[in-house]
């Protein structure tokens, strides 16, 4: 079930349904998932070689941090990136929750910078716009939870 609360929270933007448990199961098992857990407010794309911001969320952690869509991520909290996967740059963001605390360093107009961003927890707006979306995506008629008919 895990499985499919990640896919769910990660597959915004998918055309086909994936999803094979019920609308309120995903609704519960998403949430359940997001509590408690942070954020940074960043979209990450992979450029071979290495990381790139792709966008930021308006008034998120990112935004207030200094990142700008485009930034290189060359290090975080000591870690290089500069041939990292996105999924390693996850890990870095799990390995840091605990804390939230994230020493970024960017490439930006053939500057370096530093910056310090601090994870923070989902809203409740931003954990129903996600269940909303994923069953919008993932459930043909499911709203907050429950089949439509």
């Amino acid at each position: 079930m895990m499985a499919l609360v990640a896919a769910a929270a990660a597959m915004i933007g998918a055309q086909e349904p994936k999803c094979s448990a019920s609308a309120k199961e995903c609704d519960e098992q998403i949430r359940r998932f997001l509590s408690g857990r942070r954020y940074l407010g960043a979209t990450i794309e992979e450029r071979n070689p290495g990381l790139v911001i792709k966008s930021i969320k308006a008034e998120g952690p990112a935004a207030r941090a200094g990142l700008k869509p485009e930034d290189r991520l060359i290090a975080v909290n000591g870690r290089p990136l500069t041939r990292a996967t996105t999924r390693e740059f996850k890990q870095i963001l799990a390995d840091a929750r605990e804390t939230g605390v994230l020493w970024i360093i960017v490439g930006r107009g053939g500057r370096y910078l530093r910056l310090q961003a601090r994870l923070e927890p989902y809203s409740r707006e931003q954990v129903n716009r996600i269940v909303a979306a994923h069953l919008a995506q993932s459930h043909s008629g499911a709203q907050g939870g429950q089949q439509q008919r």
